[in-house]
């Protein structure tokens, strides 16, 4: 038998077991709210049982071990979602940053990315139908003073406009540069964190003990690192998790053993290699990526296809233009200069004296309209450099790519969210705190406590008479 010595050491044993259930209970309560939080349960198992006369009797309980609840499955999968939607949410930004800074040139009204209406007087599309037909006004009446200063002012007006929305979309190809630099510099330290915490799980589980709290604080540094970058991870014996962005191994174990840099390609562009090694990476996903191919796509196709207009536009004009004289026989000049979207300008002599307009096709002919009629006529005519488009069709096809390519982030961010959600909420049933599971955990626990305790004062008791027989 266990005798009363033994009896109350089992007692005794069974309060601090039921204590640390409160215990534990208790922290899932303080953390239901975080979300960074996987449920805790303290493991208990019986205490080594005696030999007795009778048989083996048990010397009650004991805890032995606090266990987190997770499914590394679920992380993963959240890891890798976490990814595709940092990627798809970096995208959305910049074209939706590019949407409204160039809203007035591009017609776009809607926050989809569909066209807008085509009437707005700011917009590029309008400034190119007034020049034509600023063109075509002279036409009409070679030698109205007032008619050649409406084309100067029209052609002004149109080449301000492609010079400001150059500039923007230069501004904004700045703006996600830095924005590459700073998430490359985010994703630095959260390598560090991961590196400083694979070392503290380490030391703690290197006596069989567990290190919970500091398992969900890397897990949260896992998520975040790969919302900013698509990561691999592999699980170590010692608890560590070493951590590879494409296919470079950058933690090992609760080392870092390399860290990413920018590098520029050649073109100003920012991309993303490994710091020591200077290794080029291939990045599959995360805001990192995201910002890259919005920049490197659809803005870039913006971008070339506005430059590759305004020198079509240069040089069709000029090209016609040349061959016309002016009211005082002049021939020769330029109507346009520059080279495309961002220096594109009208002839400062014409902006000073608009009579110099080369209208005519013969010199000193009154009258003549030929050179203003085929310059109003160049508004309908197809253009190789614009793959055999109009001016306006060619514009309205990238408008409408542009478009498209927002419309399709913003869809797969609404893809995202629906799929993401599922999988916390399936992470949530599995390793979220229930308040009312723990309320009833915690009541469970406080009984028992109670009756460990009843069993302690039973046996006080029992002792207490056992003395007073002998007294």
């Amino acid at each position: 038998m266990l005798g009363l010595f033994n009896t109350l050491n089992l007692g005794a044993r069974a309060m601090t077991a039921q204590q640390v259930g409160v215990e534990v209970t208790g922290q899932n309560l303080a953390n239901a709210n975080n979300p960074a939080y996987a449920r805790q349960t303290v493991q208990l198992q019986t205490s080594t049982p005696t030999p007795t006369s009778i048989g083996m009797e048990g010397t009650g309980v004991e805890a032995v071990s606090i266990q987190q609840v997770r499914d590394q499955l679920l992380d993963s999968q959240i890891r890798s979602e976490a990814s595709v939607g940092g990627y798809w949410n970096s995208q959305q930004s910049a074209l939706q940053n590019a949407q409204t800074q160039l809203n007035e040139f591009l017609n776009l009204s809607s926050t989809d990315g569909t066209s807008g209406s085509t009437t707005d007087t700011q917009g590029l599309s309008s400034q190119m139908n007034n020049l034509f037909n600023a063109f075509q006004s002279v036409a009409t009446s070679p030698t109205d003073p007032s008619a050649r200063l409406g084309l100067v002012n029209a052609a002004q007006s149109l080449a301000s406009g492609f010079n400001q929305a150059s500039q923007n979309l230069s501004t904004l190809n700045g703006l996600l540069n830095t924005s590459v630099t700073s998430d490359v510099s985010s994703a630095n330290q959260l390598l560090s964190d991961i590196a400083n915490l694979n070392s503290e799980i380490a030391k703690a589980t290197a006596t069989g003990g567990t290190a919970n709290d500091l398992t969900d604080s890397r897990e949260q540094d896992l998520e975040n690192l790969a919302k900013l970058v698509n990561i691999q991870t592999a699980s170590n014996s010692d608890g560590t998790v070493s951590v590879s962005i494409g296919g470079q191994e950058l933690v090992t174990g609760n080392k870092l053993t390399d860290t990413l840099a920018t590098y520029d390609a050649g073109n100003g562009q920012l991309h993303v290699q490994t710091a020591s090694s200077a290794t080029p990476l291939t990045l599959s996903g995360g805001s990192i990526q995201g910002t890259i191919d919005a920049r490197d796509g659809a803005l870039a196709t913006l971008r070339n296809g506005l430059d590759t207009m305004a020198s079509s536009l240069i040089t069709q004009v000029n090209g016609i233009y040349q061959n016309g004289y002016d009211l005082d026989g002049n021939t020769g000049a330029s109507f346009f200069t520059g080279s495309d979207a961002s220096d594109i300008a009208v002839n400062s002599a014409l902006v000073n004296d608009p009579s110099q307009v080369q209208a005519a096709g013969v010199a000193n002919a009154t009258g003549d309209n030929s050179i203003a009629l085929q310059l109003a006529q160049l508004g309908q005519q197809t253009i190789a450099m614009l793959n055999n488009q109009t001016f306006s069709g060619a514009y309205a096809l990238d408008v409408a790519n542009f478009g498209n390519a927002l419309s399709n982030a913003n869809d797969q961010v609404t893809n995202y969210n629906s799929v993401n959600t599922m999988l916390l909420n399936q992470r949530d049933s599995v390793s979220g705190v229930s308040q009312e599971e723990e309320a009833t955990n915690l009541i469970t626990y406080q009984k028992a406590y109670e009756a460990s305790a009843k069993i302690i004062s039973t046996v006080d008791e029992m002792l207490q008479t056992v003395i007073a027989m002998k007294a």
